[in-house]
This record gives C-alpha cells, structure tokens and sequence, in this order.
C-alpha cells in the first residue's frame, strides 16, 4: 500500500499486512530517487545495525527534497 505524508514530496511503500516501512519513492525534477528499508530484510543481512529513530519534522519542503536527492539512489528506466 502506498502512503503519502504531510508535504507528500515522496510515496511510502507500506506492507498491506503488518504496515512495516518498506521503502520509499520520490519524482523530482532531475529525475527519480528511492530508498530501501534494508530493516525488512534483515534476514538476509545479519550483520546490519539496528535502525535509529530520527525526525524531519523541522525540515521545509524543500529541504526535505534536497536531503533525499542527495541521500537516496537514483533510479534508472523510471518514467
């Protein structure tokens, strides 16, 4: 399922059964961006650390666009 939340600047990829984060997508201007909640698939990895609480609440718009330009992986063929 997907979710957007309040500046909907990216789509959440939610499980539909346990609603568990799995990744997130962004449509920008120079193109399309993602991230992966490697936390899902931590059975497959099981050296990963454990994820830490953080909190964006006080980002603009903008900068929040700005931060997962230069954080998330492009993502090649999107349209």
């Amino acid at each position: 399922m997907r979710y957007s939340f309040a500046h909907r600047t990216a789509e959440f990829l939610l499980c539909g059964i346990c609603g568990v984060y799995i990744a997130a997508v962004m449509a920008a201007e120079q193109g399309t961006f993602a991230a992966l909640n490697l936390n899902t698939v931590a059975t497959a990895m099981p050296d990963l650390p454990p994820a830490e609480p953080v909190s964006y609440e006080s980002e603009s718009r903008e900068e929040r666009i700005l931060r997962r330009q230069s954080r998330w992986t492009p993502v090649e063929g999107a349209a």
